[in-house]
């Protein structure tokens, strides 16, 4: 009965409307800023390991750290688990739609990122304070503040019942044990007090860890993947084919194709897809906004590498095999799912090893940035004052510890649900400011063309 009521909810919320919005923003920023999430592309890499020139940059940590927090809190079990239910929810079509979410939404991840560093402040610990609350209450105006408090309550929401824990943690808790047979109870109390040593030591602490773990966690993810994709060389090229196809007429790709609609496709696709990348959500410009620049097309253009890395490259891996593998066809979800394609793919246990041990890394930085974007909602929410903090975390790690008896659908529809109602605010403000992103987009590369 609940679970019934839990979907319903989320269909409405995930309908056309949202759809349409997520789409629209990304499609009309990438074309009044001229394709920037292609052209700009190259110069936006270079930028994560080029220091910004010049002296008393505001921000609380680097660039690259900033970004690191946004893709711990990105690149998690979405990469794995997420794309596997997408695939069984919407057939391997999904892909498609999420690759092409993912493009638009390098566009709206630029906004993001742009805004966060043209609209910040400080908290009353003298902490930078940013993101989509405080670019509508000080973009859009005081009488907008009522949308920033909203979007601050979802983003709490997210944190407690969405991104934040419980699919994290139940992907994290139910791997383990899948792969080696690790007690659920166990890898839950050892996750629990590892988070809670971890983020009482605030956004600093949080950034340290993240620059370390998620390049190196991605790297040895992406470098199995290609393993794979190597291995099975001569399957590619159908494989992609077989995937766009899936994507605009399932029933002709497959006979019957399963009951996939091409609606189910899309659905899917950008709904995990924005799970993923979370381009739209609002999220990462909260992590943005700490970074010590004081350029905010260059902090807009970092962002956007984070969309990219995510879908665009982590999640076509996990993808690929399971569609390449076949093994989507079979009864077996979830992070189960990816573990069997990776083993198939290998013809190895080592396959189901290198997905868990990668979910595990991946989950657990997500927990810590989500935590900290939680931290920073309820901060804005109780007027920049901490007092409370010790509550939310209080909270939060009581979540954590519930999270692995929770049952898998379950799980995602109520991060679905609470995903798609953060999106809206932030969503309206992009429209709301879209001058100011193109304007100040205009000025920063006529100054870069006559600096050349």
């Amino acid at each position: 009965m609940l679970d019934t009521i839990l979907k319903s909810i989320d269909n409405f919320i995930w309908g056309p409307p949202l759809l349409i919005l997520l789409a629209g923003v990304g499609i009309y920023f990438t074309f009044q800023l001229r394709l920037i999430q292609l052209f700009r592309l190259p110069r936006a890499l270079k930028y994560i390991f080029k220091s910004e020139q010049g002296e008393n940059h505001k921000g609380d940590i680097s660039a690259f750290a900033s970004l690191a927090t946004a893709l711990a809190a990105t690149i998690g079990t979405g990469n794995i688990v997420g794309v596997a239910t997408a695939i069984q929810a919407g057939g391997p079509g999904a892909l498609f739609w999420m690759w092409i979410i993912a493009v638009f939404g390098m566009a709206t991840k630029y906004a993001e990122g742009l805004l966060a560093i043209k609209f910040r402040g400080k908290d009353k610990d003298g902490f930078i304070a940013g993101g989509p609350m405080y670019y509508i209450e000080m973009g859009m105006g005081k009488k907008w503040r009522w949308l920033a408090k909203l979007f601050a309550l979802f983003g709490v929401l997210v944190a407690f019942f969405g991104i934040g824990t419980f699919p994290q943690i139940n992907g994290i808790t139910h791997a383990l044990h899948d792969t080696f047979n690790v007690p659920i109870i166990i890898s839950g109390v050892v996750l629990t007090l590892c988070v809670a040593s971890i983020i009482l030591g605030g956004v600093k602490r949080i950034a340290k860890i993240a620059s370390v773990v998620v390049p190196f966690m991605a790297l040895a993810y992406i470098l199995v993947s290609i393993t794979i994709l190597v291995l099975n060389a001569d399957k590619l090229p159908a494989t992609i084919l077989f995937i766009i196809k899936m994507a605009f007429n399932p029933e002709a790709a497959v006979s019957g194709a399963l009951g996939f609609t091409v609606m189910q496709a899309i659905q899917s696709g950008v709904a995990r897809g924005i799970f993923s990348n979370e381009s739209g959500l609002g999220s990462a410009p909260i992590a943005a906004a700490a970074a010590q620049t004081n350029e905010p097309v260059r902090q807009g253009l970092i962002s956007m590498t984070g969309t990219f890395l995510d879908t665009i490259v982590v999640c076509t891996m996990t993808g690929l095999v399971i569609v390449l593998t076949g093994t989507w066809q079979g009864d077996v979800e979830g992070a189960a799912l990816t573990n069997l394609a990776f083993s198939t793919g290998l013809s190895s246990s080592l396959g189901s090893i290198v997905v868990t041990i990668g979910l595990v890394f991946f989950a657990f930085t997500t927990i810590l940035g989500w935590c900290y974007y939680g931290e920073r909602c309820f901060v804005y929410l109780t007027g920049g004052r901490t007092k409370g903090i010790k509550l939310y975390r209080f909270v939060f790690i009581l979540l954590i510890a519930i999270a692995p008896m929770i049952k898998l659908q379950t799980i995602w529809t109520i991060a679905d649900i609470v995903n798609g109602l953060m999106a809206f605010p932030n969503l309206i403000a992009l429209i709301a400011l879209r001058h100011v992103i193109i304007d100040e987009t205009k000025r920063y590369f006529e100054r870069i063309k006559q600096q050349s």
